[in-house]
């Protein structure tokens, strides 16, 4: 029924008041289809509203949940539109009513008919935060002419990393159109951190500054078990060591927190403690509070990013890198290939293949302290690199507007 909810957009027959809406120049259309090229949409509209004011966005999504996750975030400033079907006439009809200069794609969008459907209109191409997976590389090899003769279509490609550059450039993209920006996807979480964010954090949780600290966040079912039974044997050489286990949803605090009774050790919520209320002293202590997360990664000595002992994605680990911290994750970070591979190639991160290695793993970094504190810088100055990737795929349509005129030197083969 999802899909049937306003099917005239689909069609190409968009609202007339979002079309008399409007109204300034130059005017880009920006297309991310759900919930992830959204937030990519909005860091790489925050930088291109800098560099070109008074240009007119118009983003699009295809699903339901894209759509509603960018209302909320462009509110009214942005019109939301739902992407036309694949086909030459819904393109057409899309594209004629908005009229855009240049129609930017994220990530792995491709759309053929839409892609020679602007081409023939006169409109400028780009690829923005652009990635190629493994998987779908096949797919487009066993028709790389085909893809070849679309891609020629676009002005620019701005890649998340090389490997992605060499995989379109593989498709059929010209090399001298491609570049190498990082990924905009991490822009919100790439921050400096603020030293005061620790001192408070050491406060609120009665925490000397040579307490060791295990940070395991965002864990998902089956991890916590996993993480007790190496914090029991951490415990026989750091008594006093604190595990913080903040799960991913917080409505599984109150369970987690029987599983640790149950193994006979205490343990305490974040809401029971802080201001006004208990000090902490037990030894383990459940995160159900929304949005600490990054904050409780200042005091940690050692990080563990959760849902990666169990195929669940895994989770963002550049939040604790930004804090130079050294983090250890299992073998499933499918959701955060990207920034894995980075830390890893940096020398920033270390895989544990499964729950008996990870004792061993917190242990070793434990008993290490210089070999545990370079390992942070070093995924610090890893997770620092991705700076400004939003920046630099906005700088990629600007580019393209140099002087009111598009600036396609820059971008082109010559």
């Amino acid at each position: 029924m999802s899909f049937l909810k306003h099917f005239q957009e689909r069609l190409g027959f968009l609202p007339a008041n979002t079309v008399k809406s409007l109204s300034g120049s130059p005017r880009v259309w920006i297309h991310g289809a759900s919930l992830g090229e959204v937030r990519v949409a909005a860091a790489i509209i925050k930088s291109l509203q800098a560099k070109l004011p008074g240009c007119t966005i118009i983003v699009s999504t295809v699903t339901e949940h894209g759509r509603n996750l960018a209302l909320e975030v462009f509110e009214k400033e942005i019109p939301v539109v739902y992407a036309p079907l694949d086909l030459p006439g819904c393109a057409l009809k899309a594209l004629s009513s908005v009229r855009p200069d240049v129609m930017i794609f994220l990530e792995t969008e491709i759309w053929p008919a839409w892609i020679f459907t602007a081409r023939r209109l006169g409109i400028k191409l780009a690829l923005l935060n652009g990635r190629i997976s493994p998987r779908s590389l096949k797919g487009y090899l066993k028709f790389r002419p085909f893809f070849r003769s679309v891609l020629k279509n676009f002005d620019a490609f701005s890649m998340i990393s090389k490997t992605d550059a060499d995989r379109i450039h593989a498709m059929g993209a010209p090399s001298g159109r491609i570049r190498v920006n990082g990924n905009a996807k991490y822009d919100h979480t790439i921050i400096s951190p603020d030293p005061a964010v620790e001192r408070e954090m050491r406060r609120i949780l009665n925490l000397a500054p040579s307490d060791r600290v295990i940070v395991a966040g965002s864990t998902r079912g089956g991890e916590e078990a996993m993480l007790l039974d190496a914090y029991e044997r951490i415990r026989s050489r750091y008594p006093e060591i604190l595990l913080i286990l903040a799960p991913r949803h917080i409505k599984r605090a109150d369970d987690i927190c029987a599983l640790i009774r149950s193994r006979g050790l205490k343990c305490r919520l974040r809401t029971e403690i802080g201001r006004g209320k208990t000090e902490r002293t037990a030894q383990i202590l459940v995160i159900d509070t929304f949005g600490e997360l990054f904050n409780i990664y200042s005091v940690a000595t050692v990080v563990f990013c959760g849902a990666s002992l169990v195929p669940l994605g895994g989770q963002n680990p550049l939040e604790a890198a930004v804090w130079g911290k050294p983090i250890l994750y299992g073998p499933h970070m499918e959701d955060f290939q990207d920034a894995k591979e980075m830390l890893e190639s940096a020398g920033g991160s270390l895989e544990v293949p499964d729950s008996r290695e990870l004792a061993e793993a917190f242990l070793g970094l434990l008993e290490h302290p210089e070999e545990s504190g370079a390992l942070g810088h070093r995924a610090r100055e890893a997770a620092l690199q991705t700076q400004a990737a939003a920046h630099k795929h906005a700088e990629i349509i600007r580019m393209l507007f140099k002087n009111g005129t598009f600036y396609r030197e820059d971008i082109h083969d010559h």
